[in-house]
């Protein structure tokens, strides 16, 4: 299949580069063959940044970094129109969205009005530009990051924002051993910048994408998917719980989950698999401490409870 081959290859090429990142890369592959898109939350310096690239150079994709700040307008992501000196005619300049591959650092540093042009283009697939409708191309597939440490400059990334993704993961301080072999990974390269070689294409990715979306899921396991959802509505230490987006998202990376793994009929154990992924960036839960990923931390535990609580279709 297809989609096995797409994660096999990718989980081995990124680990000749970066280490400690299956979490990360099985959220990239769960939301691209979703068509879905991914949220990263990590502290600075856990390579975020090397990791978007290196995943659009394996797939053979077209790749573009914005860096938001409270400054970055609309028309810094999208494009716009501008006078031509030469002809005295406005012409359209696009912007970086037009790539198949955007990384946006630090999503909620941009003001609402520059997220809302990001979710909306990451929802229908298109940008408006004075009045005038531009496709992006395909795939697109948004790799947005959160810096859970400074807020100062930041905008709340609206909860309906957050439901957009597909997935997420965080990318905390990995344990010793690892950060050791990441030292000594990086020591053995000539190079400043890890460059990873080319060896799909958007056709494949493509392909990939309709194979896993192509498969049928049964009743039973949409009942499954929803009376997860449905439970998280229903905790006491959850503010708000996951909206029905979520149930479609979490049988959409259960298709997947299946496809990566070679099988063309998705088992409730895929539903279970990719929970903690599509999940916790949409529930809004009791804090019980200001410790970073205290929140994430809480909705991994609320999540695991569900599992044990919401009985598996027979």
């Amino acid at each position: 299949m297809k989609a096995k081959e797409f994660y096999d290859t990718v989980r081995s090429e990124i680990s000749k580069y970066l280490v400690g990142m299956d979490d990360a890369v099985k959220a990239l592959t769960l939301a691209l063959l979703s068509r879905g898109h991914v949220l990263l939350e990590g502290v600075p310096g856990v390579a975020k940044t090397t990791l978007a690239k290196l995943f659009a150079q394996i797939l053979g994709l077209k790749f573009k970094r914005v860096q938001m700040t409270p400054d970055t307008l609309p028309s810094d992501l999208i494009g716009g129109k501008i006078l031509d000196p030469k002809t005295g005619e406005f012409r359209t300049v696009l912007g970086p969205i037009f790539t198949n591959v955007l990384l946006v650092d630090e999503i909620n540093r941009a003001s609402p009005r520059t997220q809302s042009a990001l979710l909306e283009a990451m929802q229908e697939g298109q940008v408006t530009i004075e009045g005038e409708t531009y496709k992006l191309p395909k795939p697109f597939f948004v790799i947005a990051t959160m810096n859970p440490v400074e807020m100062v400059g930041t905008y709340q990334l609206p909860e309906a924002a957050k439901d957009r993704f597909t997935t997420s993961a965080d990318l905390r301080f990995p344990p010793r051993e690892v950060e050791v072999e990441a030292v000594m990974l990086d020591s053995s390269r000539r190079a400043l910048e890890p460059s990873a070689k080319k060896v799909f294409d958007a056709n494949f990715v493509l392909a990939a994408m309709d194979e896993a979306q192509s498969l049928d899921v049964s009743r039973k396991i949409a009942e499954y998917a929803v009376d997860i959802v449905r439970a998280t509505r229903e905790r006491p230490d959850v503010i708000m719980g996951a909206t029905t987006r979520a149930a479609i998202h979490l049988v959409r990376a259960a298709k997947a989950n299946a496809a990566i793994e070679g099988r063309d009929v998705v088992l409730t154990d895929d539903v279970k698999s990719v929970v903690k992924y599509v999940l916790p960036h949409r529930l809004v839960v009791e804090v019980p401490s200001e410790k970073l990923f205290a929140a994430r931390d809480t909705a991994y535990k609320v999540i695991e409870e569900i599992l044990e609580s919401v009985e598996p279709p027979a």
